[in-house]
């Protein structure tokens, strides 16, 4: 574990400040709710360019590709880090699996990039200490996409 300066702490805390700012707080609340793209086309549907949707979809994957960024280039301890965030890892597997569309339509292999090497080194940093937790954490995110069971019409009498 390498040395925390008081500036790495202090830049850490700017970024959790920003993440407060009241319209990324919006941004992030809709898109850990209502973000669940199942294929390319879902993210047009679901965040249609022009709209608050497309917005606060580009405001949280750019926050963090630019966190990742800062902290890809060694200004803050990546252990340090890695303690005291997570949410980037649900950001990335949102969209993972559409990225290489996405590079490939818009002719930037380096779009995510960060973000993607990042969560790679976040994965491999969660793993070490507890194995096993990532491959948790998505089957609880596939169980909270899953439609509820169905249950029987309510109508009848109760047993007891």
């Amino acid at each position: 574990m390498g040395d925390v300066t008081h500036e790495q702490a202090n830049l850490l805390l700017q970024l959790y400040e920003m993440r407060r700012e009241p319209r990324m707080r919006e941004a992030r609340d809709w898109y850990f709710a209502k973000f669940h793209p199942a294929t390319l086309d879902d993210i047009a549907k679901q965040a249609p360019m022009g709209s608050p949707a497309s917005a606060s979809m580009r405001m949280v994957i750019s926050y963090w590709e630019m966190v990742a960024s800062i902290v890809n280039r060694g200004l803050i301890d990546e252990d340090f880090f890695f303690e005291n965030t997570g949410e980037q890892w649900i950001v990335w597997e949102r969209i993972r699996q559409f990225v290489p569309a996405m590079r490939e339509r818009n002719k930037n292999p380096h779009q995510y990039g960060n973000l993607e090497k990042h969560v790679s080194r976040l994965e491999a940093w969660r793993e070490k200490r507890s194995p096993g937790s990532t491959e948790a954490m998505r089957q609880m995110m596939a169980q909270m996409r899953a439609p509820a069971p169905k249950t029987k019409a309510a109508g009848g009498r109760k047993r007891r």
